[in-house]
Order: C-alpha cells, then structure tokens, then sequence
C-alpha cells in the first residue's frame, strides 16, 4: 500500500485482505492474517488506512429482504432530463431512501437511470407521481418493473487478488 499526493495505492495483500474482509466481515484480523500468512497488526494497520482514505465505506450486513418477509417490488427508472438540470435531478434522488441507485448515462441523450423499491405498485405510482414526475427538469420517465431477479451482485474483489473483480 502506498500512499502519494493523499491517494491509496493498494497492492496485492490489500487486495487479499478486502476479499478475505468481503467473504466474511466478521472475521478476525487474527484469522484473516493466518489465512494471508501476514500479521494480524499488518490486517489491522491496512484495514485502518483503508478506511480513512474511502476505501472501505462500511461494515454492514446484506439481507434478503424476502426471505425475511418484506414485500416490496423494484423498478427501473429511466429519467429524461433537461441536460441543464440532470446533476441536480440525480442529486435529488439520491437522497430519497426509496431509490437505491443512481446513474447517468450518456447515449443520444443524457439520462438518469434509478433503481426503486416501494412497498406496491400504488406506492411505486405515487413516488413517481409525486416526487419524481414534478421535479424541475425531468422531460419524461420510463419504469421498468422487475418481475424476476437473476443476479444481483455487489462490486467484489476476484479470486486473482491482483485484479478487481468487475
């Protein structure tokens, strides 16, 4: 790990490190270090610098929401926008908790593409109706529902630490 012009570096035991901490965060820096072959103050020293340069955002638990019987249904919003007025409609929208996920994206036109959780679809008709639809700038909207989830994985560190894993 190296540090130059206040930017993180990391090399492969970081990288190794942030798997073994991804694969199971409440491991020990003791058992992570065994497992790397490094000492368990070299795991804690990393991590810590990790953490204070925005590397590691957070420890937190992943749940299934089903399994754990919350109904809720997702969509996908594609949000047409003044170009004018983008930036500031993603930024609203980043601080709704109902949206999980925002992006722009550059085609022919720029866009605003948000993923949504509501509890039903009238909620989803509301949120949209209400919130999204009156916004200064957006042109038009495009919902998607998602009526089958085949994959959803968080951004993760491949098996060949040397590599991110995208």
């Amino acid at each position: 790990m190296k540090i130059k012009n206040d930017a993180l570096t990391l090399d492969a035991t970081d990288l190794k490190i942030l798997k073994a901490l991804q694969e199971d965060a409440r491991q020990t820096y003791a058992n992570i270090g065994k497992r790397l072959g490094i000492a368990h103050s070299t795991v804690y020293d990393r991590l810590r610098k990790m953490e204070r340069h925005g590397i590691i955002k957070q420890y937190t638990a992943v749940v299934d929401g089903e399994k754990a019987g919350l109904k809720s249904i997702t969509a996908l919003m594609t949000i047409y926008t003044d170009p004018k007025e983008s930036e500031r409609v993603a930024e609203e929208l980043s601080k709704t908790p109902k949206v999980l996920e925002v992006y722009a994206s550059l085609s022919e036109e720029l866009l605003i593409i948000a993923k949504v959780v509501a509890e039903n679809q009238e909620g989803l008709h509301e949120f949209i109706a209400n919130s999204v639809a009156p916004m200064p700038g957006v042109l038009r909207i495009r919902t998607s529902i998602v009526t089958k989830k085949f994959k959803e994985t968080p951004f993760s560190i491949s098996n060949d630490a040397d590599k991110l894993h995208l």
